[in-house]
């Protein structure tokens, strides 16, 4: 279980997981809730999580979550998952966010393939692996994925560099971006 679950948040990643259990959808925790449980505990509010499902193909979940009162922030949540690939909703009784991301990308339909399943009240929730939280910080690049990413990287010392590296070195090329020597810097710094 992660280190610091707030109760709301577990019980909330325990539906969420049988939600997606019963569409057939693979996924993967992301974000705050996953740091918690391979890094350094800080506060989050939100519950990020990245599904394997086109985001043309969203609408069955869209109606899983809406019988499940968690309801969009959006309008038109198939034109907005269109346009961004993703969906920011909350649920209707403890308004607790939750960002869902859609996904067909060959790389993160591997990394939730990857994933690790956390058994949290009894149902296992699949959360993403230290090496590949680490790659989506780094590509998301704030400073706050920095300090999350040296906090992963103190706390998982058996850390695949090999498979880190190469996919950082693959989307610095893409995206044009100095990603792997972000990570060589919070590499280095880790350890000292």
């Amino acid at each position: 279980m992660p280190k610091i679950l707030i109760p709301s948040h577990a019980l909330l990643l325990v539906k969420l997981a049988h939600i997606f259990k019963q569409v057939s959808v693979p996924y993967m925790v992301v974000g705050g809730q996953a740091v918690l449980r391979h890094g350094e505990p800080r506060m989050t509010r939100d519950i990020d999580v990245m599904l394997a499902i086109s985001a043309t193909n969203a609408q069955p979940v869209l109606k899983l979550l809406k019988n499940k009162r968690i309801t969009p922030l959006v309008d038109d949540p198939m034109e907005f998952i269109r346009r961004t690939h993703v969906l920011p909703s909350q649920t209707q009784d403890t308004y607790l966010r939750v960002d869902l991301s859609f996904t067909d990308s060959p790389y993160e339909l591997q990394a939730i393939a990857r994933g690790e399943d956390v058994v949290i009240d009894g149902t296992p929730v699949r959360f993403a692996t230290a090496e590949d939280l680490v790659i989506h910080k780094i590509i998301a690049g704030r400073a706050i994925d920095h300090q999350d990413v040296l906090g992963i990287l103190l706390k998982n010392p058996g850390l695949d560099l090999a498979y880190t590296r190469n996919w950082l070195g693959q989307f610095a090329s893409a995206l044009d971006k100095p990603l792997r020597e972000d990570f060589e810097k919070l590499w280095d710094l880790s350890q000292k």
